[in-house]
């Protein structure tokens, strides 16, 4: 979570209700886009699952954080709702969470950009979220809450992530470059740290 720079009051947040064992059964993380709500998704899920424990400091390098860094997890499912927008996909998605976690604590499913599902892929989603298996958690990444149903919104916390101003990215990148060893001009930071993000449309 020490990461995730700019998000301070919900990294806390996430902490403590970690440490604490008051663990929401749906989340909502919304932003514009390079603000880390996927990140923020992958770490819950690593801290939900680790073989430390429940924590708010998973350890990276067991089977579970591991697994879920490379995408390779069988109790962790992210889906790009922008590829798989229809009640097929969701139905699958929710056949597959009744089941038990093969290895893990809980199953962990991740849908990005979840504001592009189907009003019909959003009703069956919300039918497990009113009566949600004790072993899934959800985490829902957005751009555009607004266009997320007010009965899905209902039934998860919800994080707005802020956006990333130029002077925590040029502090950031400079203290990446000095601990890789790197030598970088300032101005360079500077320009790099104030370039708009791609367009995904285009790249």
């Amino acid at each position: 979570f020490e990461h995730l720079i700019g998000q301070e009051s919900i990294v806390a947040a996430l902490k403590n209700a970690l440490r604490e064992s008051r663990i929401a059964q749906a989340y909502v993380f919304s932003g514009i886009r390079g603000v880390g709500k996927t990140t923020a998704a992958r770490v819950l899920a690593k801290a939900l699952n680790c073989e430390t424990g429940v924590g708010s400091r998973p350890c990276g390098r067991c089977s579970a954080c591991v697994g879920v860094d490379q995408g390779r997890f069988p109790d962790y499912v992210e889906m790009d709702a922008a590829s798989h927008t229809g009640i097929d996909d969701i139905r699958d998605l929710i056949d597959s969470a009744h089941y038990k976690p093969n290895t893990a604590r809980y199953k962990v499913y991740i849908i990005d950009e979840v504001h592009m599902l189907s009003k019909q892929a959003f009703n069956g989603l919300l039918k497990t979220l009113e009566e949600p298996p004790e072993h899934v958690k959800f985490i829902f990444a957005t751009t555009e809450a607004r266009k997320v149903p007010v009965t899905v919104l209902s039934r998860c916390q919800r994080f707005d992530l802020r956006r990333i101003t130029p002077d925590m990215l040029f502090a950031h990148f400079s203290a990446i470059l000095q601990k890789e060893g790197v030598e970088a001009e300032a101005p360079a930071i500077w320009l790099i740290s104030n370039a708009p993000p791609p367009n995904p449309a285009t790249a």
